[in-house]
């Protein structure tokens, strides 16, 4: 039995409920051997197979043991039955930093101390290979002696994660704390992603309130690009200068961890203490995450079938911003050049789009180089103009039975891709095709333009009808 009266597994004492979501509940509990209290995350299995989660939660298992540090909420073991897992967790009872800044803001010294341990924390992170990606007041706690701890490492990836252009491509964290490059959707490094979170996470310590902030979404998102944000008149100066230099936009001339260490107002008050990466770590015994999600594998049989088709991402608010026409944030970051990814939506099954694009692949001679979850990466059998050409296409799930696919050139020359997806893709693609992104507005501005036509004088001059329909 999982549980018999309030114990689990004949270990721990189960005690009240400190936080629910929707695939976990976190309890309080009591070690019945040492007397130790620890916090217990119960999910639900079937729930997180059924959604196609079970990456995350093996990521965030390999993730949190990989990471000893005296500011990060310790994994101490991780069990599983056959309908749930869990894990026993360092129990930090001081709740949420969050609930200190919405109270207002902190005085100097207080944010300076929790600054200190935070950039201590992710530097570690960091030096493990692991970025966190979610950094926000709500997933750092406090323990009994006000010391910071970072939790939640279900949105982080480790190194391996990164693509063959080094960096990252996965779209997530919280709006108004996330990185520029993260928002731009053409790759970022982790790491730096990060110092940016700090930097935001900085200014709310001390000004009470977020730096980047809008009613309107879109506006928020054009200042974060270009790093518009002002400093209330109670930062000091040297603060100031410091914030300048972690929240730039550009992630090439941003301040890295190593420099934030060394600035003057942040080694301020510094206590003295072991440095962590010298100390000595205790590696945990080994897990195999697979073993978590492989017990009793029969029972899981109806919700993990095992010849289904690795699920394709969901879409997140980001990815629906950025996807839209009407929301292409591209003109924020960069000069406009010409597309280089073409997008159209479909109301057929994954599987359905990912045969189709392989027997596409198949005919035009073109190698299928990479084949994972709803992303395939595309080649070509010979040099072109610019080298071999490359197509990476991804399938977005935005609801069980429609798709958003975004194809899109890697490498090779620009006209050979556009000549290839118009002539031989495109076509070859009808049968699955609910419409292509930009076709409904085409149609549109011709359809306006063929009125404004038939209304003006026959002498109207160009210009008249470029100008009514930008007004339209």
């Amino acid at each position: 039995m999982e549980n018999k009266g309030n114990v689990l597994m004949h270990k721990y004492e189960i005690g009240r409920l400190l936080g629910q979501g929707t695939f976990a509940k976190v309890h309080h509990a009591r070690d019945l051997k040492t007397g130790m209290s620890v916090a217990i995350k119960m999910i639900d299995k079937e729930k997180v197979f059924k959604v196609g989660m079970m990456d995350q939660i093996k990521r965030e298992i390999s993730v949190m043991r990989l990471i000893r540090h005296p500011n990060v909420v310790e994994l101490y073991e991780v069990m599983a039955t056959k309908t749930k897992i869990y894990f026993v967790m360092e129990y930090v009872k001081g709740g949420e930093l969050f609930n200190k800044v919405a109270k207002g803001k902190l005085k100097e010294h207080v944010a300076r101390k929790y600054f200190q341990q935070l950039i201590s924390a992710v530097d570690y992170c960091h030096s493990r290979g692991v970025s966190h990606r979610d950094l926000k007041p709500e997933n750092l706690l406090l323990d009994e002696n006000e010391n910071l701890k970072v939790s939640d490492f279900g949105l982080s990836a480790l190194s391996e994660s990164k693509r063959q252009d080094g960096l990252l491509h996965t779209t997530c964290g919280t709006p108004a704390y996330v990185a520029p490059e993260v928002i731009n959707r053409k790759g970022y490094d982790g790491a730096k992603a990060d110092i940016w979170s700090c930097g935001v996470i900085l200014y709310v310590l001390l000004a009470g309130y977020l730096p980047f902030r809008d009613p309107n979404l879109m506006e928020m998102y054009r200042k974060i690009a270009k790093g518009e944000f002002k400093c209330p008149n109670w930062f000091a100066p040297e603060v100031r200068k410091l914030l300048s230099k972690i929240l730039d936009p550009n992630p090439n001339t941003r301040i890295s961890i190593a420099k934030i260490m060394e600035n003057s107002w942040v080694r301020k008050d510094l206590q003295s203490r072991p440095c962590v990466l010298a100390a000595e770590v205790k590696e945990p015994a080994p897990l195999d995450s697979e073993a978590v999600f492989g017990i009793n594998e029969i029972s899981c049989a109806a919700v993990e079938p095992k010849q289904e088709v690795a699920k394709p991402c969901n879409l997140n608010a980001f990815d629906i911003i950025s996807f839209s026409a009407g929301f292409d944030l591209s003109g924020l970051f960069e000069e406009k050049e010409q597309k280089k990814e073409v997008r159209f939506t479909s109301n057929k099954p994954a599987s359905t789009i990912i045969s189709k694009l392989e027997d596409i692949a198949k005919r035009l001679r073109l190698k299928i180089k990479k084949k994972d979850g709803g992303f395939l990466k595309i080649e070509g059998s010979k040099e072109g103009r610019k080298g071999v050409m490359g197509i990476d296409a991804e399938i977005f799930e935005i609801t069980p039975f429609f798709h958003l696919v975004e194809m899109k050139k890697s490498s090779g020359d620009t006209v050979e891709y556009q000549k290839v997806v118009k002539q031989d893709i495109r076509p070859a693609l009808k049968d699955i095709v609910w419409s292509w992104q930009g076709e409904q507005q085409r149609e549109q501005l011709q359809l306006q333009e063929q009125e404004q036509q038939e209304l003006q004088p026959s002498h109207a001059s160009t210009t008249q009808v470029v100008s009514t329909q930008n007004s339209a």
